[in-house]
């Protein structure tokens, strides 16, 4: 559990005493004495009152509403999550050409996805549900176009300014991209935004890795991390006095409902679009590959691949397993009972190891950990993998991700060269107050990072000229 934590004393002013859009400099705000009172009306049970605090405290609005619950509506409402259906997933919006394939997953279906199957599991759990919820609902917000393949674009584009990372991204996002609430900072006397000013336990739940680039714990290597340098005072408020690089309770609900949407859900899109035959997966060629595979992304590299041959097994074993696919109704009924087989399997493993561990009360915050089985970890690993080589490895998806990666890279070109031309009003503003020219890079990274699959395409060639 936390002990006593700090709050920011920053006064609240709404958007409407000055112009939000031209903030003197793009800092956040620092983080001075706590108020004398709580700026909550609710504890929630199994939370502390600095769990439900806000880096810029505020009034409730109402009674007989729950701090979590207002953090839930503000994610529902912010226009970064309805941006995320532009954005891909495995499959580009827009690109199926069945009639029956003309609703692919997005970023937001599947958080939407992952936001039910978290919901769910943390409240098995003891979590409250509605921070879960949040948590699973903003986790993917800070995400580029181009899925993963923009990711690692904007990365390159980002290396003079701290590099870029999904997750750092959504953390950004959610504490000042986000236009919701602006506070008077004492350092530029003018006004900053703290983004959605979410409460301290929902953005460290939606908070995968909780460090900063090269401070993975076990891997200084490893690209994963959750924070840029110039958002460390907020970080450092959310992480006050929690365990160094370790995840919440909740955080780790999040996560583990992100791999089971995104397992399960990406194997159904593979075989909605065709790229996928059930049966291969009986022919040892192809089991190699996805073995190989596996191994190369998703299990540690020495894993035994009969231990992924086992668990590859025993799912082709359950009587619900799809073996053919045709597109007709009784066998999109059969490949719906199985991928709600699949996550009730994952989840039920998840809970009854945690619970096995921990007992039947409530576990919040740094209070416990998530057991999830190696068995069921090795299965969603080979349907991540199953995914992975039929789907995101086809040749035409090689040529794509190189295209995408063109556009992203004469993008930021252009907006470097440029800006703050083709900023949107938001970034333009942000621009013209950034210092150096590492935080000038760092907004033309913020204005890309805002832009659906679309709307990349769309400004790259009103600033470049149509593609051949």
């Amino acid at each position: 559990m936390e002990g006593t934590h700090e709050t920011p004393a920053a006064k609240h002013e709404t958007p409407t005493t000055k112009n939000p859009t031209a903030p003197t400099a793009p800092t956040a705000p620092t983080a001075p004495t706590a108020p004398t009172a709580p700026t909550h009306a609710i504890d929630p049970s199994g939370y502390d009152a600095a769990s439900v605090e806000r880096w810029a405290p505020e009034p409730d609005k109402r009674p007989g509403r729950t701090a979590f619950q207002r953090d839930r509506a503000r994610v529902l409402h912010s226009s970064a999550l309805r941006r995320l259906a532009g954005k891909t997933q495995v499959v580009t919006p827009g690109t199926m050409n069945r009639a029956w394939d003309a609703s692919p997953r997005t970023r937001l279906t599947h958080s939407l996805e992952c936001a039910q199957v978290g919901r769910e599991l943390g409240a098995a759990l003891g979590c409250d549900p509605d921070l879960v919820e949040t948590a699973c609902l903003s986790h993917d917000m800070g995400h580029p176009p181009f899925g993963h393949n923009g990711e690692q674009a904007l990365n390159e584009v980002a290396q003079d300014c701290g590099g870029f990372e999904g997750n750092a991204q959504s953390l950004r996002l959610l504490t000042r991209i986000e236009p919701k609430r602006f506070v008077h900072s004492a350092d530029t006397d003018g006004l900053v935004s703290v983004g959605l000013n979410l409460t301290r336990a929902a953005l460290d739940a939606a908070t995968k890795y909780p460090w900063p680039r090269g401070g993975h714990p076990t891997d200084p290597a490893s690209p994963k991390f959750g924070v840029y340098e110039d958002d460390r005072p907020v970080f450092d408020w959310i992480r006050k006095e929690s365990p160094e690089r370790r995840t919440c309770f909740e955080a780790q609900v999040m996560d583990w409902s992100d791999d089971v949407a995104y397992s399960v859900h990406d194997l159904e899109d593979g075989l909605h679009a065709g790229h996928l035959d059930p049966n291969m997966l009986q022919a040892e060629p192809e089991r190699r590959d996805i073995y190989a595979v596996a191994i190369g992304r998703y299990v540690p590299a020495d894993t035994d691949p009969e231990e992924l041959a086992a668990a590859l097994d025993r799912l082709l074993d359950q009587q619900w397993w799809p073996h053919g696919y045709d597109g007709t109704a009784v066998a999109q009924a059969r490949l719906k009972d199985a991928t709600s087989q699949l996550i009730g399997r994952f989840c039920l493993a998840a809970e009854g190891a945690t619970r096995a561990r921990h007992g039947t009360g409530r576990l919040t915050r740094y209070e416990a950990e998530l057991v999830v089985p190696r068995e069921a970890r090795y299965e969603c690993a080979v349907l991540k993998a199953v995914a992975d080589r039929y789907v995101m490895q086809r040749p035409q998806q090689e040529r794509l991700r190189a295209d995408q990666r063109i556009v992203v890279a004469e993008l930021a070109e252009a907006l470097t060269r440029r800006a703050p031309d083709g900023l949107d009003p938001q970034f333009r503003a942000l621009f013209d107050a950034a210092g150096d020219d590492r935080a000038r890079k760092r907004v033309i990274v913020d204005q890309i990072a805002s832009l659906t699959d679309a709307s990349a395409r769309e400004l790259h060639a009103r600033l470049t000229g149509p593609r051949p």
